[in-house]
């Protein structure tokens, strides 16, 4: 499975997404800083999942509709920093899409994540992200997780990636950077975070208008076990879906 995360910058980078997709034979999609009022409905062959509704920059997740069929979706605010509460950026940092893998008849989890922004302290960074995790697991107890984006965690990773490990989670960070816009934050800043999978790699893609790289994460679910009993088709969420 491939995956890219994108943080697109205030909806900059919108315009590079099919050529993405169509390059990389991308399966699924997630993006930060969407302008969710405007994304279309399918781009390079992916079916949007859902977005998030009360931040109009938010988050989105596309998958391949010929392989996978959503099962459920949910979005998530996590606790504010100072920034979030004064200039209300975002309302919600996750949103989760359940899948069912149509071949090979088995379910798994994967999320669009976007932690606080660099004037918040690492501390509530690690809040958000034991949290998000948590909830995770609520959608799909003992199903595999992947999640992936902005962590906007420049320094001291060693220690996230501790913290990550005690709630049964694996950090990878990309082969190179992927945030180049200051000169003093230029560094590691998305992430893929999972559990059930084996990551293969995790790719730093070439810069377009953002000052994120995206990042193209190959995955392949572990000991996979069939899902019993017939296959939703239809996806329920904790809103309206899409």
């Amino acid at each position: 499975m491939k995956v890219i995360s994108y943080n697109l910058r205030k909806h900059r980078a919108a315009g590079e997404l099919t050529g993405l997709v169509d390059r990389y034979a991308v399966d699924v999609l997630c993006l930060q800083e969407a302008d969710t009022r405007s994304i279309p409905d399918q781009i390079g062959g992916l079916h949007l999942a859902d977005a998030t509704s009360r931040n109009r920059l938010g988050l989105a997740v596309y998958y391949r509709e010929n392989t996978y069929r959503a099962v459920e979706v949910r979005s998530m605010g996590l606790k504010k920093s100072l920034h979030d509460r004064v200039l209300k950026p975002a309302e919600e940092r996750m949103l989760a899409v359940r899948l069912h893998d149509i071949d090979e008849n088995r379910d798994f989890v994967v999320c669009s994540f976007h932690a606080a922004p660099l004037t918040a302290l690492n501390s509530l960074r690690r809040h958000q992200i034991r949290t998000a995790l948590q909830e995770l697991g609520q959608l799909g107890d003992g199903l595999p997780v992947l999640m992936v984006g902005d962590y906007n965690y420049p320094v001291f990773k060693e220690n996230l990636g501790q913290k990550v490990r005690e709630q049964g989670y694996e950090l990878n960070l990309s082969d190179a950077r992927t945030y180049t816009r200051y000169r003093f934050f230029r560094g590691h800043y998305d992430f893929a975070t999972s559990v059930g999978f084996d990551i293969d790699r995790v790719r730093t893609l070439p810069q377009g208008r953002s000052d994120h790289l995206p990042i193209l994460v190959t995955a392949r679910i572990t000991d996979p076990v069939p899902v019993a009993g017939p296959t939703v088709t239809a996806p329920t969420s904790v809103r309206s879906a899409r």
